[in-house]
């Protein structure tokens, strides 16, 4: 037996040694261009494979450093607009609820799939949840079941944040009555976005839409800016949220609808708020006050007017989405990810 393995073992050597042989005699032969192109390819492919290997997958990007990630190409009079056919908030339901679902699929293998059980429900049975949701409360994009169902909320569901808008009204007033002064110099000053109502006219200024930062205009309004990085509960990394000044002039109706999802609070910060203006949410009146946080859930049918005189001047609110508080912290980072800007 140790006869036979010591045969084999001087076989192999013999092997390995005409092997190495070979190969020396075979780059004796060779051209010299050919041999630095060869190892010149070699060391390209090592330092392929180590820089893929140490990659990272994409971080969620936080409000504060998009201002430097926005491609000024996408940027029309300084708002967003939607430049993929894949945006799962341009998408028809047929092929919606397959993309969210390998999103989902993605998530789980980079990080967990814990804590994703309602997420994945609602996915699975997204159809059923829109069809069957009541007319008062149909959100058009995305429904994640068993959150409570309310048109308001009262100003503890957001506490820190709801005190700390209300701590920089001051600032946020003065930054806009800035902002309008241009309005009498030009019909439109660059920035603001008009939207379509059917009478009156309503002005919004993006600080974010649908999930990507307006760079220009977080730079015009700093104080402004610098609030919402401060802010807990801001949705700035889906495509649910957005944070725009909102103007509405005198005898401006916007028609009734409803937003994309229930996963999120809208909340309205006053900045002027002449007699006359009312928002109505679920069939519920309410009416602004300045300085003070309004916050309600716009996948219920909704509307906003503003019936008051040209004398009485505009309705300004400052608008931010916050996260629905029943919705977890697995859920939000998950959420971020499937409902990415240009995912």
């Amino acid at each position: 037996m140790w006869l036979e393995w010591l045969v084999a073992w001087s076989w192999s050597l013999d092997g390995l040694r005409d092997c190495i042989a070979t190969g020396i005699q075979s780059v004796r032969d060779c051209d010299s261009t050919a041999v630095v192109t060869v190892a010149c390819l070699l060391v390209m492919f090592v330092w392929y494979c180590y820089h893929v290997g140490r990659e990272q997958p994409r971080p969620h990007v936080s409000v504060n450093s998009l201002l430097q990630g926005v491609d000024a190409s996408v940027l029309q009079n300084g708002s967003m607009y939607c430049q993929s056919p894949e945006c799962v908030r341009c998408m028809h339901h047929d092929g919606l609820n397959q993309k969210l679902y390998h999103n989902l699929q993605e998530y789980a293998k980079r990080y967990s799939w814990s804590g994703m059980g309602r997420i994945h429900k609602a996915i699975r049975e997204q159809g059923r949840y829109l069809s069957s949701q009541p007319s008062i409360q149909k959100p058009e994009v995305f429904f994640l079941p068993d959150l409570p169902t309310t048109p308001y909320f009262s100003r503890d569901a957001q506490k820190h944040d709801v005190e700390l808008l209300e701590r920089n009204f001051q600032a946020i007033l003065c930054e806009f009555e800035t902002l309008y002064k241009a309005f009498s110099n030009c019909s439109l000053p660059q920035g603001w976005k008009v939207n379509s109502t059917p009478s009156g006219e309503w002005f919004t200024f993006d600080f974010v839409n649908q999930g990507v930062c307006v760079p220009r205009n977080c730079r015009k309004c700093p104080r402004t800016y610098r609030l919402l990085g401060s802010l807990r509960t801001c949705i700035g990394n889906n495509v649910f949220g957005n944070a725009c000044i909102s103007v509405l002039s005198p005898g401006t109706v916007i028609t009734e609808h409803y937003g994309p999802t229930n996963i999120r609070i809208r909340c309205h910060l006053g900045l002027k708020t002449p007699s006359g203006c009312e928002l109505v949410v679920g069939g519920e009146p309410q009416c602004w006050a300045e300085g003070r946080c309004l916050l309600f859930d716009d996948s219920f049918l909704h509307t906003a007017f503003h019936e008051g005189s040209a004398e009485d001047g505009p309705r300004v609110v400052f608008m931010v989405d916050l996260w629905h508080p029943n919705v977890a912290a697995a859920e939000r980072q998950a959420l971020d990810f499937i409902f990415a800007p240009g995912r």
